[in-house]
């Protein structure tokens, strides 16, 4: 055990040389918000809700590595309020109708805002019109949901070692697309079991012919909060690092 310390929120919280605020928090049980991270996989820092105070300074916990004496204010109304603006504009950027949507209670996104309290989108819709592919046998990629997040562009790359996804474009222009000849899922190399198919925190990829197998009222986030689940993921991960 190091004998190295930070501290989140008056916590003194340990942490191993290498491992990032985010890493030591989690391992603490203590929950940082995230969207675009995900243990195993390089951190990104793309989503930005895990922006903490660090001696007075804004950075995301997942990127910055932690150091000696580091004291860090995480859950604090500020720091929610300015959590809470990036969800509505993540909300309103794409077109994320939950009731409609088979990603209802398992994602990620719309966990977010219930756990920032987020009432409604408070800015004026985009209603983007982005392609949809559906050309693949097994798989459907609609854009209109993708939140820029790259969790399938990592997990392609470094877990599936496929190299499936990719962003392109800057600004309001930036869209998820797929590395292949015509540019369609149909003709990469994506498979269902890879992580890449199953890693998106919205409803961007989904599995065809398997819509509401699980009834709304008894998913993921229907029973338990984002932060009850993360927390959860990462004991089950050390349990399972720790039998190996």
């Amino acid at each position: 055990m190091s004998n190295k310390t930070i501290t989140i929120d008056d916590i003194e919280v340990p942490f191993e040389e290498g491992q990032t605020i985010m890493d030591a928090a989690l391992a603490a049980e203590i929950y940082i918000p995230h969207l675009c991270h995900k243990p195993g996989l390089s951190p990104h820092g793309s989503c930005k809700l895990c922006t903490v105070d660090v001696d007075g300074r804004a950075v995301s916990a997942c990127t910055l590595p932690a150091a000696e004496g580091q004291r860090i204010d995480n859950n604090t109304p500020a720091l929610n309020e300015v959590r809470k603006t990036i969800t509505q504009m993540l909300f309103i950027e794409g077109n994320h109708l939950c009731p409609s949507c088979e990603k209802s209670g398992d994602c990620t996104l719309q966990a977010m805002a219930y756990h920032l309290g987020m009432l409604d989108g408070h800015f004026p819709q985009f209603y983007p019109q982005r392609e949809l592919d559906a050309s693949h046998p097994t798989l459907v990629l609609d854009r209109d949901r993708c939140i820029l997040c790259e969790l399938c562009v990592r997990a392609s790359r470094e877990y599936d070692g496929k190299d499936v996804f990719a962003i392109s474009g800057r600004n309001t222009n930036r869209q998820l697309i797929v590395n292949s000849a015509t540019g369609r899922l149909a003709d990469s190399d994506i498979e269902t079991d890879d992580m890449a198919a199953h890693i998106c925190p919205v409803g961007a990829i989904l599995i065809k012919d398997h819509g509401y197998e699980i009834p709304i009222g008894r998913r993921t986030f229907d029973l338990h909060s984002v932060a009850e689940s993360d927390l959860g993921e990462i004991k089950l991960s050390n349990v399972r690092h720790h039998d190996e």
